[in-house]
């Protein structure tokens, strides 16, 4: 058995091509969507997060929202980017939005991806410290994250307070019992991967990481994760860990799959992301199920996870998605043993 969910970004155009006109349909039908996911036997419904764009920017809304039209598949984001975040509000927006999804949240976080402005995260007050890089920040807001999500008291109470104080040192409120064991870093280097296995998040892989040998992208995603799951056996965790891979896949099952996507099935590529880092980007599936399946039988990086999310063309529409989905489900699933 493999996990099967979907990952959107929520882009949203007011071009008449779109069929997500404004920010109220993507958040709406991002909704909608989880929903006939879940109907269709799907295991997760996932969000990516990006500031300053017509995308989806403020995730605990629209995750609390999930969780209360849903009552079985996981709920997450692939990923929210740390250098934007105050760790301990955060918390307590996580700790809110499990309670109402009945502990189904799954949060992806990272340092993220370039984003629509420069050092967007200075808008939002954060600045790295002295000798530090944003992505220094984006662990160190992660750290103080997984601390607060313990649970344990850190905060001097008030002698005079204006209710009655439980005894001892205060925590955040509402908490969640059992969300930081389902807190998962976005990973774009083997470095990064074995980090998080170190501190106990469980490991999302995208559609690109950072060229460390030449493979395609696959190769390197299945040695990202050996050295992530090493780094985690070493570090001695009594649970076992998680690991998510990324993927476009398109099964053409009939005439509008063929004339959106029959031409798109493309090869991995090289490219920087960065200016001064280069990137490997993930290869398109889209064909027929029997050579879909030959083709994702050689995925050593899918074969390594135990969960797969389906990035979908959000702006074609909650039913022509959900088709998606279940296309994957359906007739490629079964026939790689998924299902």
């Amino acid at each position: 058995m493999k996990k099967i969910g979907f990952l959107s970004f929520g882009h949203w155009s007011p071009s008449s091509q779109s069929q997500t006109r404004s920010a109220s349909d993507a958040l709406l039908q991002s909704i909608e969507l989880a929903v006939a996911a879940e109907e269709l036997g799907a295991d997760g419904a996932y969000f990516r997060v990006h500031h300053f764009a017509r995308q989806l920017g403020s995730p605990f809304p629209l995750l609390a929202a999930v969780g209360a039209k849903t009552s079985r598949i996981e709920i997450g984001t692939a990923v929210i980017d740390m250098r934007y975040e105050n760790p301990l509000y955060m918390a307590e927006d996580a700790g809110a939005a499990d309670l109402i999804a009945g502990g189904r949240l799954q949060l992806g976080i990272s340092r993220g991806s370039p984003e629509q402005v420069i050092d967007g995260w200075r808008y939002f007050g954060y600045v790295p410290q002295e000798g530090q890089s944003d992505a220094d920040m984006a662990r160190s807001h992660a750290e103080v994250f997984l601390e607060v999500l313990r649970g344990e008291g850190f905060a001097q109470p008030n002698p005079r307070p204006m209710f009655p104080n439980p005894p001892g040192m205060l925590r955040l409120e509402p908490f969640s019992a059992g969300l930081r064991d389902r807190i998962w870093w976005g990973a774009a280097t083997n470095a990064t991967a074995q980090w998080a296995g170190k501190l106990g998040m469980n490991l999302q892989s995208s559609t690109l990481k950072f060229d460390e040998g030449g493979q395609p992208l696959h190769i390197q995603q299945a040695e990202q994760i050996r050295a992530f799951r090493a780094a985690w056996k070493e570090a001695g965790h009594a649970r076992e860990p998680r690991v998510s891979v990324s993927r476009s896949i398109f099964a053409l099952v009939n005439d509008r799959d063929r004339a959106y996507f029959g031409s798109n099935g493309s090869e991995d590529h090289f490219g920087y992301i960065e200016p001064d880092k280069l990137a490997v980007f993930g290869r398109t599936y889209a064909a027929e199920p029997d050579v879909l399946v030959d083709q994702l039988r050689e995925d050593e990086a899918i074969a390594e996870a135990d969960t797969l999310l389906l990035t979908v063309p959000n702006q074609l529409g909650v039913d022509y998605n959900a088709h998606v989905i279940g296309a994957i489900l359906k007739h490629v699933a079964p026939a790689l043993g998924w299902r």
